[in-house]
């Protein structure tokens, strides 16, 4: 009995691994405003590290306040935010 409870708990905890990876991803992009025209780069924490998913919740979250995603240039952990974080300005970790 003792066994299969392990069992289920490491099974567990690495179900769960993925997930805790998952928070430690962000994705670089440019996006745009019409009526006047406006561009910015920007960093945003994103809940998946493909880039076709990270995709989507940054167009998603972008439209909320009338953004328009351009592209998603690449999606990365922790180690790229401090080379990212001058270019973006005002526009990093803001969506």
């Amino acid at each position: 009995m003792k066994q299969i409870f392990s069992s289920l708990v490491a099974a567990a905890l690495i179900s769960v691994a993925p997930v805790a990876l998952a928070a430690e991803c962000y994705a670089d992009y440019k996006a745009k405003q019409d009526n006047p025209l406006r561009l910015h780069y920007g960093v945003m924490q994103v809940s998946s590290c493909d880039k076709g998913q990270a995709t989507s919740e940054v167009a998603l979250r972008l439209s909320g306040s009338g953004w328009t995603l351009l592209n998603v240039q690449s999606v990365f952990g922790p180690e790229g935010l401090d080379q990212r974080k001058a270019n973006a300005g005002k526009f990093y970790l803001r969506f």
